[in-house]
């Protein structure tokens, strides 16, 4: 599959606009676009801007993904004229937007529910609530009029207003037929539409027209690494046996908004784990990197999913260089680009692979060869190179390094370095 462009290097950023700012608006977030252009973000992935249900709403302000209109702006956030603002600066900028879209259910006081009751499942003479949602209600895709509702709803956004994609919320509980039809209708119009599903389903990724999928395995084998629940084996039989082809985009993320506010943040899901694994997340094969709001300046929160919650204080720090650097190291190497493009990813064999992974990427005379000590332990590390031996720099310490054909160093709990040429 052919990916937009920009997407093979991409890194994204998941921005949850209502805790951003102390304002919570479309308006003062895009104040915040510079800035995360120049730490390196690629795209911008919105969560749901469209107005919420006020039935069954959980919290003061209610479910994101509660959607009551799919063609209007939430007036907490803004007005369209704050969005179609803050889409025209972020392409200013050279940054894409992504729109959250949930077509699997609406609210359950949304407009369709009154234009067409027929486009839902019904039961008890009330809509469905689908996996015990019980602010939302459940559409029915055996009708081919939601089909092409959804269709003509997301390509308002596409091409009224700007929008360079989506992201898809729980794809996998509708047809893989529909979003087949969806892709195909939406690429006439937008050809390098770019698509993600929060799925991990092959079939997405293949006939269904998504760019990326959800690494949700790779993930929770992540936080079970850290944690030690299991050791460092288990993540590389992962890689080893991952069955999407080398063409998907995996995403790849220490957070997002489920794992903040419902497992925790990256500080206490991965402990001193957490950097480490930041790193994993930018070199692994067909890895498409995401940034959660509030990890970039190192926010250790668990950010209120229905209620305002804001960041306190916004100041760039240590968190923001280290980002910064693990963007440019993405955008800067080939061998670490997605879609197929870069490379394939070979480990080298070691005496400690319970805890150490060496994993070399390599594309048209550029490789990255990234050595991770994944455990709480201090190891003695002893390894061949053989072809991979020579002079590279140390893309942290900002120095050559001379890669021995027969290494024998002391590495410490969740140490890394990166060596690139």
């Amino acid at each position: 599959m052919i990916h937009p462009e920009w997407s093979y290097s991409a890194v994204l950023y998941e921005m949850n606009v209502r805790q951003l700012t102390r304002q919570g608006t479309l308006k003062a977030a895009q104040g915040r676009l510079k800035g995360l252009r120049e730490m390196g973000v690629d795209a911008v992935w919105l969560m749901p801007i469209h107005p919420i249900g006020v039935e069954a709403r959980k919290g003061s302000l209610g479910s994101y993904y509660s959607v009551r209109d799919y063609c209007t702006v939430n007036a907490d956030l803004g007005t369209m004229a704050d969005f179609d603002a803050f889409v025209a600066e972020a392409h200013e900028l050279g940054m894409k937007v992504l729109l959250d879209w949930v077509a699997n259910h609406t609210a359950r006081d949304a407009r369709w529910i009154a234009e067409h009751p027929d486009w839902y499942e019904w039961e008890e003479g009330a809509p469905k609530i689908p996996c015990g949602w019980t602010d939302t209600a459940k559409l029915n895709y055996e009708n081919r009029a939601v089909w092409q509702g959804q269709v003509d709803a997301m390509a308002f956004w596409v091409k009224e207003h700007a929008v360079d994609g989506f992201r898809c919320d729980m794809a996998m509980l509708v047809p893989t037929e529909f979003w087949a039809y969806a892709t195909r209708q939406l690429r006439r119009l937008k050809p390098d539409l770019f698509m993600l599903a929060e799925a991990e389903e092959i079939p997405l990724c293949g006939e269904g027209g998504f760019d990326a999928y959800y690494g949700w395995s790779m993930h929770h084998l992540m936080n079970d690494v850290a944690q030690q629940h299991v050791r460092v084996t288990e993540l590389r039989r992962y890689l080893q046996t991952d069955p999407f082809p080398l063409s998907a985009m995996r995403l790849s993320f220490t957070s997002n908004h489920d794992e903040n506010s419902w497992n925790g943040t990256a500080f206490s899901r991965m402990g001193d784990a957490r950097e480490v694994m930041s790193l994993f997340t930018f070199v692994v094969p067909r890895g498409l990197p995401l940034i959660y709001t509030g990890q970039e300046i190192g926010y250790d929160h668990v950010f209120a999913f229905f209620d305002r919650d804001p960041i306190p204080a916004y100041r760039k720090n240590r968190f923001t260089t280290h980002y910064r650097k693990l963007c440019a190291l993405h955008h800067e190497h080939p061998a670490l680009h997605a879609g197929g493009r870069g490379g394939e990813g070979i480990e080298i064999h070691n005496n400690a692979e319970d805890c150490l992974m060496i994993l070399v990427r390599e594309v048209a005379g550029d490789r990255v060869i990234a050595i991770m000590n994944l455990s709480p332990y201090t190891i003695q590390a002893e390894y061949n190179t053989g072809i991979y031996a020579g002079t590279y720099r140390d893309y942290f310490a900002g120095r050559n390094y001379e890669l021995a054909s027969q290494v024998s160093e002391i590495m410490g709990p969740w140490e890394y370095r990166v060596l690139v040429r």
